[in-house]
């Protein structure tokens, strides 16, 4: 890709447009090497134009949160696109309906619905993601997934198309959809239900302290590493790992959480091959002890 077009395009917009741009800081690993491009569209019609542009010559990666990847210390040799603000905007419809945009984070969402009396969306609360990233991996926790309240996504192509798909016709399934990897999500709407607004706040209070109770806060840690194989036994992956690996293993930094052993921590300045060498290191000894193979629910950055 010619670069002398991308810096003419730099030039022509108000968002971030940044060569060479380091990624550590991006994501709760705090780990990574550099994107050739990091672009942050400061509005809806920049992003529509970088698509026409560039879209089908550039290799491209979607930067939510950053809390559940694991980014190559190497190059990424593209674009890494970050929505902002004017992405994270939150509306009431009637009906109890909620328009979010996906930059907006599913605990703002949690919140909005909270201080609008509706209830079903008080999960997302636990889930220390973006709306954009949930829709992706159909996120969930504590038995209730975004399958169970979503009603359409905004999104965009590559080529800078813009439409609309009804939940009907999403596919999703554990911690997945069938929805097009190259799709940019620009907003969702939800459906909540009618609840008191005292139990919301009871109900959320009481998630957040069992999650709190259970899972590492405050940390380097990318959230759950792996799925739960449901297709292959009823037992957890933290029962898996438990049983097939010594818990104190760590290769340089990267280390299993004392407090959850599905979440794997940066400790301190662990690289990118001691967090991969962690994460194959489980999954071959779970392979190995109990003959089932673990997937990675973050996404791998190569």
């Amino acid at each position: 890709m010619n670069n002398d077009n991308l810096t003419s395009f730099a030039n022509e917009i108000k968002g971030k447009f940044i060569f060479n741009y380091d990624l550590k800081k991006t994501n709760w690993f705090n780990i990574g090497g550099k994107a050739k491009i990091y672009f942050k569209p400061d509005s809806l019609s920049e992003l529509v134009i970088f698509l026409k542009k560039f879209g089908s010559k550039e290799k491209i990666f979607i930067l939510g949160a950053g809390s559940n990847v694991l980014i190559s210390n190497s190059l990424f040799n593209g674009t890494v696109i970050k929505l902002g603000k004017n992405f994270s905007n939150i509306s009431l419809l009637p009906n109890r309906t909620i328009v979010a945009g996906c930059a907006a984070s599913d605990k703002k969402l949690s919140e909005f619905a909270f201080n609008n009396g509706i209830g079903g969306l008080e999960f997302l609360s636990c889930i220390p993601g973006t709306v954009g990233g949930g829709l992706r991996m159909n996120s969930g926790c504590f038995k209730r997934e975004f399958k169970d309240i979503i009603l359409s996504v905004q999104a965009i192509d590559k080529t800078g198309k813009i439409f609309t798909i009804p939940s009907s016709k999403i596919e999703f399934g554990y911690r997945k959809t069938n929805l097009d990897k190259d799709l940019i999500f620009l907003s969702a709407s939800f459906k909540g239900e009618e609840k008191n607004k005292q139990k919301i706040e009871e109900d959320i209070k009481n998630l957040q302290n069992e999650k709190n109770k259970t899972q590492p806060t405050k940390t380097k840690t990318g959230g759950s590493t792996f799925k739960n194989p449901i297709d292959q036994t009823d037992q957890k992956v933290w029962e898996l790992i438990k049983k097939s690996v010594p818990l104190e293993t760590k290769f340089g930094d990267a280390e299993i959480s004392q407090k959850h052993c599905n979440f794997f921590v940066n400790k301190s300045n662990a690289s990118f091959e001691d967090m991969k060498k962690l994460i194959d290191f489980v999954k071959k000894n779970v392979k190995s002890k109990t003959g089932i193979e673990l997937e990675t629910e973050i996404e791998i950055i190569e």
